[in-house]
């Protein structure tokens, strides 16, 4: 017997949101690109490019049911995770720091309902994601 957990692609991309949303508050403390520089912009890239490949899995169970409607609509919704994460990686790669901050941006304004209580656990999931990007 196969268990289905509908809510577990839901629950990642609110986290990887919450991320998101701490790493660009970093990335706009940060005075000059240095490691952790790299590194947030790596995990905000990581992130997206994670939370967009999850969008199938959420939309999968409306779409057994008929919810084409909702499930397309749901797609649109999130389009841009995939489309940011490609151009925040390319200015990355490319050492174009206004690229990442223009990028960094308009992924803030996305995210702009998404909130983070003070309290968080979340850490520093940052820590090193400019190596795995570059690993692949």
């Amino acid at each position: 017997m196969t268990i289905i957990n509908p809510e577990s692609a839901g629950k990642e991309r609110t986290q990887l949101t919450k991320g998101i949303i701490l790493a660009i508050r970093e990335l706009a403390k940060q005075q000059e690109p240095g490691q952790e520089f790299r590194d947030l912009a790596a995990f905000i890239v990581l992130a997206l490019t994670q939370i967009s490949a999850g969008i199938d899995d959420s939309v999968a169970a409306w779409e057994k049911r008929g919810y084409w409607v909702k499930a397309d609509r749901f797609r649109m919704d999130w389009l841009w995770a995939g489309q940011y994460a490609e151009k925040m990686k390319i200015a990355l790669l490319a050492d174009d720091w206004a690229g990442v901050a223009v990028t960094m941006t308009q992924i803030a304004q996305k995210l702009s309902k998404v909130e983070v209580a003070p309290g968080h656990r979340l850490g520093r999931p940052w820590v090193g994601a400019y190596k795995k990007l570059q690993q692949g």
